[in-house]
């Protein structure tokens, strides 16, 4: 297939087709293009290829038809402009970090995130002379209030890992360019099935292909999107020096996963949706995480800013690390594993885990107890996976 304007469709149909661009061999699937460079017609073209005169394939550092192929269909999905890949979500984050900041600048980044998130602002940008403040997601005043003259973004997760609270992206958009700031999301929970945050007005996202993009736990990856005037100019420079790659294989994987995202996406919602209002009926459980029950927070902001509620669940026991690590145990089909995202539903202790390396202060701040459990429901029988946390429950 040739190049063909894929802008029209629906995200679906873009998924599925969107990125490739027949060989002379009028392959059907998309082919994994392993090599590490290409050769050019002529010195000249090599010449005009390099100094970026001429588009065209140069080292597979930055430029590869499968990993091309899968920028192309992410930046189309997530309504932005261009994407780049990079080799794991961490290295998408530290790639935005990299290209953007320098010495004395600030960073305002939400408590609720990934434990590696706020290590990596924490302790690495720290070495470099970036400060790092951490606001309550959901207060849109203290995010303001925390904004100083030197900072160059504010970044957060919508819906937060682990606690599933939503950030209201459009005002935290609308107060970032107010103070001449940029707004990075982190989009892994949603995906853009559920949620395009370049669509209310940030400017960045950031996605762990590793996870819901895949689908099986295959693979780790990450990627980031936006603007053709942000990506080119900061982001891309960094990607083509610094060399945090994604491999031809690990784009090949994610193809295929970004084909049956959508339906995908679908059942984990329902499951979750379903497993979050039965978690609330149970005695042993004293809150149910989950923006898709009335009882949640950001309950209506959650049904304005995404199509559905997203496939993780996450709850509080009545007692304390003792019960939940004994509800943990006593699952036989669930996984025990941090990843997310997966068909097979995965069960964990964030507090132990994820957010293990963060200080007991850190992790009561960010609301993160002891007696927490992450749930990422997977596509099993719903039945089957009620069954099996109730072994635990009782």
């Amino acid at each position: 297939m040739t190049d063909f304007d894929w802008q029209g469709y629906a995200l679906e149909t873009q998924a599925i087709r969107a990125g490739h661009r027949r060989t002379h061999e009028d392959e059907h699937s998309i082919p994994i293009f392993a090599t590490s460079s290409y050769v050019f017609d002529s010195a000249e073209q090599a010449s005009l290829r390099f100094t970026g005169k001429q588009a065209g394939n140069i080292y597979s550092r930055f430029t590869n038809p499968t990993v091309t192929a899968l920028q192309e269909r992410l930046a189309l999905m997530e309504k932005g402009e261009r994407c780049l890949a990079f080799a794991s979500g961490m290295a998408a984050i530290m790639a935005v970090g990299m290209a953007l900041l320098k010495a004395g600048d600030h960073v305002l980044c939400s408590r609720s995130v990934f434990g590696n998130t706020v290590l990596t602002f924490q302790n690495y940008f720290a070495k470099f002379g970036v400060t790092t403040d951490f606001v309550n997601l959901t207060d849109l005043a203290a995010w303001e209030a925390a904004i100083k003259p030197n900072t160059r973004f504010l970044f957060l997760e919508t819906p937060s890992n682990p606690l599933i609270e939503i950030a209201d992206i459009r005002a935290l958009a609308d107060i970032a360019h107010k103070h001449g700031c940029l707004l990075v999301v982190d989009n892994v929970f949603c995906t853009p099935v559920l949620q395009q945050p370049l669509a209310l007005g940030a400017d960045l996202v950031v996605q762990s292909t590793t996870k819901y993009i895949d689908g099986q736990g295959r693979c780790v990856g990450g990627a980031v999107i936006g603007s053709e005037a942000l990506i080119e100019k900061d982001i891309y420079p960094y990607l083509r020096t610094g060399g945090a790659t994604m491999s031809p294989f690990n784009a090949w994987v994610f193809l295929s996963g970004l084909e049956t995202l959508a339906v995908r996406m679908k059942t984990h919602c329902d499951n979750a949706f379903e497993l979050a209002k039965w978690l609330e009926r149970q005695p042993a459980v004293a809150k149910v995480h989950y923006p898709g029950l009335a009882s949640h927070a950001q309950h209506e902001l959650a049904k304005r800013q995404q199509s559905q509620f997203g496939g993780v669940v996450s709850f509080e026991l009545a007692g304390g690390k003792e019960q939940a690590w004994r509800l943990i145990d006593a699952t036989r089909m669930l996984s025990i594993t941090a990843n997310l995202g997966d068909v097979k539903t995965t069960i964990t202790h964030p507090a132990t885990t994820t957010h293990g390396r963060l200080s007991e202060e850190a992790r009561a701040e960010a609301g993160i107890e002891d007696s927490l459990v992450r749930i990422s429901v997977g596509l099993e029988n719903l039945e089957d996976i009620k069954a099996d946390l109730a072994r635990g429950l009782e």
